[in-house]
C-alpha cells in the first residue's frame, strides 16, 4: 500500500541541546494523539533520551516528514548512527532504504565507492529524494520492497545498509533478522540502523 503525505522541511531547533527531539530525530515509537498536550510530548522524549543519550543541539535541521511525524533527519544523532558503516563501506554497496538520502550523501563522498544500489518502497520518497543523488552515475534507485527484492543473478555486495524503520523499537529486531539472513548471503559485511540499540531496548524491556 502506497503511504501518502510524505513532505521534506527544515525545523530550526532553538531551545538547546536535547530539546524537542521527537520533532527532528528518530526516537521512540511516540503515539501524538490530537488532545496530547505539547509538555507531554516534550516529556515522553525526554525519558527517551535520559535512557539513550539521543538528541538534537540547536541548529537547522531538514526533516523528512509522513503526515506530520517525523521519519529522518541529518541531525548530528542521525549521521552517527551510521558513521561505523560508512568508514567500513568500500566497493558495491546495497542500501535498502532511502530516506533523505543522508547515507549515500556521505557514501558518495568516498572515492573507493564503485557503485550504490538503493531500495526504496515509497515511489513519493523516490520523487522527492531522487533526483538529488541520480546525477552520479553510480547511484541507481529501484522501486521495490526490501524483503522482495531480487539482486541480479550473481550479484554481490561489498556492504548492505538496512534502515526501513520509522522508530527505535525492539519491534525492528525480527525485521532485521529477516533481512540479514536474506541478504547474508551475498554480502560481505551488513548492519541494520540502531539495531544494537533495538536491543538494548529489548533487555530493558525484558527484566
Amino acid at each position: 500500500m502506497r503511504e501518502k503525505g510524505y513532505v521534506i522541511d527544515t525545523c530550526d531547533v532553538r531551545r538547546g541541546k536535547k530539546k524537542f527531539a521527537g520533532y527532528v530525530l528518530r526516537n521512540e515509537p511516540i503515539i501524538r494523539k490530537q488532545k496530547k498536550e505539547i509538555d507531554d510530548l516534550m516529556e515522553d522524549d525526554m525519558v527517551e533520551i535520559m535512557k539513550y543519550g539521543r538528541g538534537a543541539p540547536k541548529g537547522k535541521y531538514k526533516r523528512l516528514l509522513i503526515n506530520g511525524r517525523c521519519i529522518m533527519s541529518n541531525t548530528p544523532d542521525e549521521i552517527k548512527d551510521f558513521s561505523r558503516f560508512v568508514s567500513r563501506a568500500k566497493g558495491s554497496i546495497l542500501i535498502n532504504g532511502l530516506g533523505l538520502g543522508v547515507i549515500l550523501k556521505a557514501l558518495l563522498s568516498k572515492a573507493d565507492i564503485t557503485d550504490i544500489t538503493v531500495v526504496e518502497i515509497s515511489e513519493d520518497v523516490i520523487e522527492l529524494v531522487g533526483p538529488t543523488y541520480l546525477s552520479d552515475r553510480r547511484v541507481s534507485i529501484i522501486n521495490a520492497d526490501a524483503f522482495e527484492f531480487k539482486p541480479p543473478k550473481g550479484k554481490r555486495y561489498n556492504a548492505v545498509w538496512h534502515d526501513i524503520w520509522n522508530y527505535i523499537t525492539s519491534d525492528n529486531l525480527p525485521e532485521m533478522s529477516r533481512l540479514h539472513r536474506k541478504y547474508g548471503r551475498i554480502a560481505d559485511y551488513q548492519e541494520s540502523w540502531c539495531r544494537d540499540r533495538c536491543k538494548q531496548k529489548k533487555y530493558h524491556n525484558d527484566i
